[in-house]
């Protein structure tokens, strides 16, 4: 299958919303993807694809979307899978890292004993956008001793420059559907 194969499956799948979360937003939804057992397994196969000549030690996932397909890609590679959370919500001690939004503040958390000093990391998340919670992810596994090998992304919003803020955190940076 080609590259424009596959993105024109993957790109069938996203359902655009108009005006949500908020008026001017076009939300890119993407629960038919998930719906699709076939094409969830290309994005897999995608990303599997990208990392096959790099070492991974773990996948964090960015929550929440960046859970689904970080599970899974980490299961496919042996792999640890680390959930990145919103304040609050994991169990155990954290390291916490505050970043800015378009619309104000917020604060994501690692546990603290999730990566191993010298750990080649990849960062997924379903959406760049900004590039603030990537950003804030990459420093968070920084802090714990460990290295950002890739960041991979479903979908890209290249209008809003998130490539851009997080460039120097890893040598590579993958998105499969770029608008």
């Amino acid at each position: 299958m080609t590259v424009k194969n596959f993105q024109s499956l993957i790109e069938k799948k996203i359902r655009e919303i108009s005006d949500f979360p908020k008026e001017g937003i076009a939300y890119k939804d993407i629960t038919p993807l998930l719906q699709c057992p076939s094409t969830s397994s290309i994005v897999i196969d995608a990303f599997a694809q990208h990392l096959s000549q790099s070492k991974v030690d773990a996948i964090v996932g960015i929550e929440s979307r960046g859970f689904l397909f970080g599970m899974m890609l980490a299961n496919r590679m042996n792999v640890p899978f680390i959930p990145v959370r919103k304040a609050g919500k994991l169990p155990y001690h954290t390291v916490a890292k505050k970043y800015e939004l378009e619309y104000g503040t917020a604060t994501i958390e690692i546990h603290s004993d999730a990566i191993q000093e010298g750990w080649h990391v990849v960062v997924h998340d379903d959406l760049l956008a900004t590039g603030g919670t990537a950003n804030a992810a990459a420093e968070l596994i920084k802090q714990l001793g460990g290295n950002v090998s890739a960041f991979l992304f479903l979908i890209e919003l290249t209008y809003l420059f998130g490539r851009e803020r997080i460039k120097n955190n890893a040598d590579t940076i993958v998105s499969l559907i770029k608008y």
